[in-house]
Parts: C-alpha cells; structure tokens; sequence
C-alpha cells in the first residue's frame, strides 16, 4: 500500500522507520520529512496544515494511507479532511483532538467522567488569575490552555514565578494558545506516560515510557520537549496501568462518543503516580516525542498493523506483540536550547553509526546541505537503541552519542537514572 506520514520531527522519523519494515508498504512518503527521513523514504514538500492540500496531494499520488504525526495538523482538522475524501486515516478529528488543543476541555472531559486528576480553575483575565494563585499559594502549575509547542506549561515553585508565568501568558509569549489560561494543583508523585490505541470505542494498551523534560542532568533547568526517553517505565506497572485504564481512559473514549465526538488515533496519558495509582496530568492526541522513538523501536513492523486496525475499527482483533527488551534515546540539542540557538552547524559522524532493529538515529531537525547533514531545529538528533536491560540500552545509545562530531550540541548523560 501507498502511505504518508504527515510531519518532520524524531516522531516522523522512527514512525517511518517502522512503517517501512511492514511488507504491506509498497510506497512510503513523509511530508514535509527531514535528512534523516529522506534516507529511507520519499519526501514532499507540501502544507500538511491545509486539509485540501493534502488531500489533492494523497489522490494524485494514490496514497491508501495516512498517518498524521504532530498536534498542529490534527488541530486544523486535516485527518477530517482526508476521511471525508475517502482515505484512511490515523489520527483524530479536530474536535476530538481539543483534548490536547485545550486544556481546558480536558478538564470538563475529566470532570464529566469523574477521572481523577489536579484541582483547577481556568481564566481568562489576568487579575483574577493573580489572586488565586496568591490564595493558593506555590508551587502551583500555569498552564496556556493552547497548543504551545509543548512549552506552554510552567511548574512554578515559587508564587513569583505563578505571577511572572501569568503576565507573559496574557503577555502574548504563547499567542493565542495563551488567550486562557488554566491554573492547577502541584501534584507530587512520578511522571510517566501511558500509550494507548482506540477506534472509538475500543481500546488497546500499546506501551509505556518516561521521558525527562527539564534540560540539564537531575532533572534540573527549564522544561523543554524532551530531552530523552525510556521504555518501559517500571513506575507504570501492570496494577497501575490496568487502573488508569478503569478509571481515567475507558471514561475518557466513553465520554468522547457520548458527545459525537469519537476519538480515534493513539491517545497518549501523562499520568502522576503516587501511592499505586495515576493521576492524569495531561492527554496527547499524538504520539509522544521522543517516546515514539523508543516505542517505535520496540514495536518495529508490527506498528503499521496495529495504526490500521485502529483506524479501520477492528482494535478488537488486534494484540501487540512485545519483546521481553527495553529501549532509550538520548536527545541531542543544539546549544541554547530551550533558549535562542544556533541554526545550520554542520554535524559529522552519523554515516559511521549502525542502522539497525536495536541502533537507530533518528534525525529531528537537520536538513541536507552540499552533502553534509545541519541542524536546523533545537532537538536535533535521537540516539536510540535497544538491550536486553535498560543498562544496555543506555549504554549503546551513550556509544553511539559518543560517535558524534558535533561540538555545538549537547545532551544529557543520565536518561533513564530514575529507573537505574
């Protein structure tokens, strides 16, 4: 079959790789993709935020598939798009994505069901907004209700930093992701992130892993995207996972249906666990980045089956097959980040690294450039492996990092110590 997978990030990139490992894919093209993507894929440059422009591009290319990687497109309603053309498609309709477009309907969905998750209250006027913070006192969490490139939520500490968050909230430094703002309980616990596949109406649970979003080692610093990944999370265990799925999941997708508004496409659980049982802070209408690149790296081949079981509503027949095995990536950052960087350094020693099933790069923000590879992005580089331990893993991706010529990018050198 023809397929495309809309996007040009780490996702993208290990979303590719596994899709191209499935013999049911004849043509693989990645819109608008990256240098690492184009080694393995065709690559289009196209708008994948206008529906009818992918939709004229998918009927002149005979694409039979479409998978639709980041937040943005899915919010402008392009999987709408392509399913009223006629094209399968994975990844949910615009109102059902409002479930990371705004925090605040995730709220109202949490209410509706009664999933557990932080108190809140939601503003849209800075002054009431500053008086509750001042009655509740720090730390607290700030989140722009928006989409914000993943940057749009402050864990502040201290009530100066709530205030200062609100005024560049309201300030416009998020744009109208900011427009309102949803002020949340500090819940205290471990993070970790709970995949899942659902059809509408079923669900089937597809992995899970723990990423680290604070930029220097011990998890300190600003929250960026994502500095590196692990999967499995041993925090997320059997018990606790089969709750949340009782709890918070099953009443979310019930809730969604109840609605009109069936969600189909993976829907991705940032839980807070603590005392064996999770909390929800957040829901993704898109795979994790950079957990879909261990994920990805775990499922292999068998990832394009379940994405078509889920998007032709057969998730009931579907089971997901998983190694006994563990995987990581470490995320390698043009210096700065998450503040102002360098584009266009040019990065040397990916062509000696291996390519295969256990030890992948994938490629984030890079382009091609008079046969060199440059970072264009602040996360540029996923160094990713696989091991029978999560200490094996770490160690060949940490091999691997240290293969790489690129004195202006950084990483962290402890991804995966909480479970280590």
């Amino acid at each position: 079959m023809n397929i495309l997978i809309l996007g040009s990030g780490g996702r993208e990139h290990a979303l590719a790789w596994a899709v191209k490992q499935n013999p049911k894919t004849d043509r693989l093209i990645v819109a608008p993709g990256n240098a690492g993507i184009a080694q393995l894929a065709e690559c289009a440059d196209i708008d994948i935020l206008s529906g009818q422009t992918v939709v004229t591009f998918c009927e002149e290319n005979a694409i039979d598939f479409v998978i639709v990687g980041p937040e943005a497109p899915l919010a402008a309603g392009v999987a709408d798009a392509t399913r009223a053309a006629g094209i399968l498609t994975f990844g949910p309709s615009a109102a059902a994505a409002q479930l990371e477009a705004s925090k605040a309907f995730t709220k109202d969905i949490c209410d509706a069901c009664a999933a557990p998750t932080a108190a809140y209250a939601r503003f849209t006027d800075p002054a009431p907004a500053r008086d509750y913070i001042r009655a509740q006192g720090a730390p607290i969490v700030v989140k722009a209700d928006g989409l914000a490139a993943g940057k749009g939520v402050i864990v502040a500490m201290t009530e100066d930093e709530a205030l200062a968050a609100i005024d560049d909230m309201f300030g416009g430094e998020f744009g109208a992701a900011g427009a309102e703002v949803v002020i949340e309980e500090f819940m205290t616990g471990e993070e970790a992130s709970f995949f899942i596949l659902t059809d509408g109406t079923h669900a089937l649970p597809i992995g899970t892993a723990q990423d680290h979003k604070r930029v220097g080692d011990g998890d300190t610093g600003p929250n960026t995207g994502g500095m590196g990944a692990y999967s499995p999370a041993p925090i997320l265990s059997d018990a606790i996972a089969d709750r949340a799925m009782e709890e918070i999941i099953l009443p979310t997708i019930r809730e969604m249906a109840r609605r009109g508004t069936p969600y189909q496409g993976v829907l991705y659980a940032g839980l807070m666990i603590e005392n064996g049982q999770g909390r929800l802070v957040e829901y993704n209408a898109r795979f994790g980045d950079p957990e879909c690149q261990v994920l990805m790296m775990r499922l292999g081949a068998q990832a394009l089956d379940l994405l078509l079981a889920c998007a032709e509503g057969r998730l009931d027949q579907a089971q997901v097959n998983w190694a006994d095995d563990h995987a990581l990536t470490v995320v390698m950052a043009a210096q700065g980040y998450p503040g102002p960087y360098t584009k266009g350094t040019v990065i040397k020693g990916l062509d000696t690294l291996p390519e295969t099933s256990s030890q992948m790069v994938f490629h984030a923000g890079t382009t091609a450039r008079d046969g060199q590879i440059t970072a264009t992005g602040g996360r540029v580089l996923n160094i990713t492996a696989r091991g029978a331990t999560l200490a094996e893993a770490q160690r060949q991706a940490y091999a691997m990092v240290d293969a790489i010529d690129w004195p202006e990018g950084f990483c962290r050198r402890d991804i995966g110590w909480r479970a280590l």
